[in-house]
């Protein structure tokens, strides 16, 4: 399945460059949406609250009520999943939240699922240099993603896995990566990191994963 991404960031759409530099920048929502309307599933990201530099609540309340949307950015707490919820997305995104001191904090990550119920919820792997990253991608850890997602596993719906050292290059995600990944779970399998083609979600799809395309459709590479 390809699922399309929709990043905001300072009130419009955008395309970053492994989570630093601004590549793309669009505010037609509508044609967007208009766009995206077809798909399943869409990934909403709010990489201003990701970051912890304020948030783009009312676009994502904008978007979740017209696509079917999974969200992601700046979802830290119990209250903060509710609030997403009540603004109509599908699921929730978390990543920094399930870590403390480095560790895996199976404690919170149960107490989600008791609240909300595991489908509601996917956990983010994101990966630079076969670390997991946290905090907007700017704090490396010493867990590899495989191992995240080994003690994580009872908990979530889905994983999604981005490849930070590939994200918005356009240059693919590597096979030998993900292939693996697949293997340490029999959850729902999604990953991110520079998905160029629609052969290349062909591939994914027989694998059993599910790709989240940005700049590629951004782009015009891939037809949405």
């Amino acid at each position: 399945m390809l699922i399309p991404s929709i990043d905001l960031m300072g009130g419009k759409i955008v395309q970053l460059i492994q989570g630093e530099r601004k590549a793309l920048e669009f505010d037609d929502f509508d044609y967007w949406i208009e766009r995206f309307k077809k798909y399943p599933l869409v990934q909403l990201i709010d990489l201003d609250a990701a970051m912890q530099r304020g948030d783009n609540r009312e676009l994502v309340a904008y978007f979740s009520q017209r696509l079917p949307c999974q969200l992601g950015g700046g979802i830290r707490s119990l209250e903060s999943v509710d609030a997403m919820l009540q603004l109509g997305v599908h699921r929730v995104i978390l990543g920094s939240s399930l870590l403390r001191d480095g560790n895996v904090d199976t404690d919170f990550a149960q107490s989600l699922a008791a609240t909300f119920g595991s489908h509601r919820l996917v956990f983010a792997v994101d990966s630079r240099h076969g670390q997991v990253a946290i905090e907007g991608w700017r704090q490396p850890t010493s867990l590899t993603p495989a191992e995240m997602m080994n003690e994580l596993e009872p908990w979530c719906g889905a994983f999604l896995y981005t490849h930070i050292d590939t994200e918005g290059l356009l240059q693919g995600i590597p096979m030998t990566i993900v292939r693996p990944l697949r293997a340490a779970t029999d959850r729902q399998l999604i990953v991110a990191g520079g998905i160029r083609s629609l052969q290349e979600v062909a591939t994914l799809e027989s694998m059993n994963i599910d790709a989240v395309v940005g700049m590629a459709i951004y782009t015009n590479q891939i037809p949405a």
